[in-house]
């Protein structure tokens, strides 16, 4: 019977914990296309800012003001983020399709590894910067 209460006990601490979520501002940092590595942009800084469950994207050149490049939804579930795109500033195939990463934070580095609908596999590199 006590071993029944600490079961039942640590599945209500539990059912209280909060999701995780990826709060915070992000700066790509480099990926993986294919298999291909690319680095991060020179001429421009690309960087999310995440909310609870959204997020936002601007492309940040220091001679101009951030635009909004893309925003979206996010859902924690286990190891994978599922990540929907609810706005892009140019055509995308990917808006409104949930895309599932499997996803890995290390100190100040975000992963977010998966294939696309259209095939291409990804790995990203987001490094923390607020």
């Amino acid at each position: 019977m006590k071993r029944i209460s600490i079961i039942v006990a640590s599945l209500c601490l539990c059912s209280f914990a909060t999701p995780p979520n990826l709060k915070g501002t992000w700066q790509f940092v480099g990926g993986i296309y294919n298999g291909k590595k690319e680095g991060a942009t020179v001429e421009y800084t690309l960087r999310r800012k995440y909310k609870a469950a959204s997020y936002e994207a601007f492309a940040i050149d220091k001679d101009a003001k951030p635009e909004k490049y893309e925003a979206g939804n996010y859902v924690i579930v286990g190891d994978t983020c599922i990540d929907t795109e609810t706005f892009c500033s140019q055509p995308s195939k990917i808006t409104n399709i949930p895309i599932h990463y499997f996803y890995t934070l290390r100190n100040d580095t975000l992963t977010l590894k998966g294939t696309l609908p259209t095939g291409m596999r990804v790995e990203e590199y987001w490094k923390r910067v607020r």
